[in-house]
């Protein structure tokens, strides 16, 4: 599966990616703001990202910038499986290209995608110390739940609090969609 924006295309991952994703997440500010990333990030761990089984319903997507010249990877964004069997949200976006709308433009197509595949809610969540990730996420809809606990960060090899979040998609039809479009594979 393939989603377009604007500006961004995303799409999955492949093991030619490898030096470009390392290069764009080996950042200890991206990585410590993950939960299953570690510290620090080398090709290897990109090449074993890239070439990890994947669930074949819930998209992961690598964000390339559709540009005039070549293309860029910028991030990444799609939905997984919580051990509760909720689906999450997560993402990034390589420093280099924080604060252009990026992650919001990323993550409103994937919103989109779980809509198409009629998932009725998203989890996301977001480290405290971490603040510009819950703005994402609250632009996008996301409600708090009330939850702040302690969340697994591999790159800062220990628990860290984090505050969860949902979104309703069921009865959302009548919000403005992204300006993009699901284009299956």
């Amino acid at each position: 599966m393939f989603a377009r924006t604007p500006r961004l295309l995303l799409r999955p991952g492949f093991p030619e990616d490898a030096a470009a994703l390392a290069a764009a997440i080996a950042d200890e500010r991206i990585v410590r703001n993950l939960a299953t990333a570690p510290w620090p990030y080398a090709r290897r761990d990109a090449e074993a990202f890239l070439a990890a089984p994947r669930d074949p319903i819930l998209p992961s997507f690598l964000i390339i910038e559709r540009t005039g010249g070549a293309p860029r990877l910028v991030g990444s964004c799609g939905l997984g499986r919580r051990p509760s069997g909720a689906v999450e949200l997560g993402y990034w976006i390589a420093r280099a290209h924080w604060g252009r709308g990026f992650a919001t433009e990323a993550a409103t197509a994937v919103i989109d995608v779980a809509r198409a595949l009629g998932l009725t809610s998203l989890e996301a969540s977001h480290f405290l110390d971490n603040p510009a990730s819950g703005r994402v996420l609250e632009k996008l809809g996301f409600m708090p739940t009330g939850i702040v606990a302690p969340r697994a960060s591999c790159a800062r090899a220990e628990d860290t609090p984090a505050r969860f979040l949902s979104l309703q998609l069921e009865g959302c039809a009548d919000l403005p969609g992204p300006e993009g479009e699901v284009l299956a594979a």
